[in-house]
């Protein structure tokens, strides 16, 4: 496979021009333009923030790419989909209050926010994954599966299990639905949390396989017949049934690759990371440490792959910032990795190798500076 385009700018700016300028040169001269937008719903999927957290990225952004689409005749959304964890964006409407919150409403980007799988998480599609080892069908969003083109729109920072987010993991675990996250965040059952049950038997009325129990008014999950499929984790009313987070690190990775290609089979697609504020957790957290490296620049390509790769060698190019995660961590000694210096039990490589593996893209990338 030849090398992949990926495009770059940095963000230096001279009197009388912006970044959001620059943003706007990058993604033309990247090609987006090459994607025929008429008439056709375009689903932007980006990270919204949790309500607290100052490292996601500003809405201004989002609004120059949505009018952008405008101008071409598109029909963009920005989009998301819940969240496993208990929080403001574990349903659709506190999903959009954090939204709404964080800048991401109407008035400020001038396109609707759609929370991509619904009100409860469990409004999705299977879609095929053409090569799958771990994942046959993913469990994506519906209103991301029934959009005609995929944008991502990333904030690449650090992630204690991924070991960073970019562009697969916006696209993949982004887009799955609660059922698809619990796919891919575990090996097996979901726990329950006997103090935080009432026993309403909401998990019972809405689990298919009988896979749980009310016993002495609190729910039991019966091994013998739970799938796994979380959607008693979408209907509990008090965030007691949780998934256990125990897949393997490296397998999760895998399985996002797997995501990410059901996501985007079949349409057009094209990506933008922005390696800013580049804080070592994810920004699902409510709140964000400082960064673990300066600001880099923003990345634009049709290839995932490669754009995550190149984000990440341009990470690894960086000074550490003194007293961030990646100085004072366990994984200190990774001095050539600054996501293994924040999180050294994670192996975001297997990730890239895998999407790679599948067809998604190539981690040989031509870097083209603007």
């Amino acid at each position: 496979m030849s090398k992949s385009k990926v495009y770059f700018t940095d963000m230096h700016v001279a009197m009388g021009d912006s970044l959001l300028d620059k943003f706007d040169r990058l993604i033309v001269k990247a090609g987006i333009d090459q994607i025929d937008f008429k008439d056709k719903f375009v689903a932007v999927k980006v990270h919204f923030g949790e309500v607290g957290n100052m490292a996601f990225l500003r809405q201004q952004y989002a609004r120059v790419l949505c009018d952008h689409i405008k101008a071409r005749g598109g029909k963009p959304f920005l989009c998301d989909c819940n969240t496993l964890y208990v929080g403001y964006r574990n349903n659709a409407l506190g999903h959009l209050d954090a939204a709404y919150m964080n800048g991401y409403n109407p008035l400020a980007t001038g396109v609707h926010t759609i929370i991509g799988d619904g009100l409860r998480g469990t409004d999705e599609r299977s879609i095929p994954v053409e090569g799958g080892e771990y994942v046959k069908e993913a469990k994506i969003g519906a209103a991301i599966a029934e959009a005609d083109i995929i944008i991502s729109l990333s904030h690449f920072k650090g992630h204690i299990n991924a070991g960073f987010g970019g562009a697969l993991k916006n696209i993949g675990m982004g887009c799955g639905s609660k059922a698809g996250k619990m796919e891919m965040h575990s090996s097996g059952t979901p726990r329950i949390d006997r103090e935080l049950c009432i026993g309403c038997g909401m998990c019972v009325k809405n689990c298919a396989n009988d896979g749980v129990h009310v016993v002495d008014r609190k729910a039991v999950i019966d091994e013998a017949h739970c799938v796994g499929c979380g959607y008693c984790i979408a209907y509990c009313p008090k965030g007691a049934i949780m998934t256990k987070w125990d897949e393997a690190k490296p397998v999760m990775n895998k399985k996002i690759a797997e995501y990410t290609k059901a996501v985007l089979a079949g349409k057009p697609s094209f990506h933008i990371n922005m390696l800013v504020d580049v804080s070592p957790e994810c920004d699902c957290d409510s709140c964000n440490d400082i960064p673990i490296i300066p600001d880099v620049g923003m990345f634009a390509s049709f290839d995932p792959v490669a754009m995550d790769q190149a984000c990440v060698d341009a990470a690894n190019r960086q000074p550490v910032i003194p007293g961030s995660a990646a100085d004072t961590g366990k994984g200190a000694g990774h001095t050539h990795d600054v996501f293994r210096m924040a999180h050294p039990d994670t192996d975001w490589e297997a990730g890239l190798v895998h999407a790679e593996k599948l067809g998604l893209g190539t981690r040989e990338y031509e870097l083209v500076e603007l």
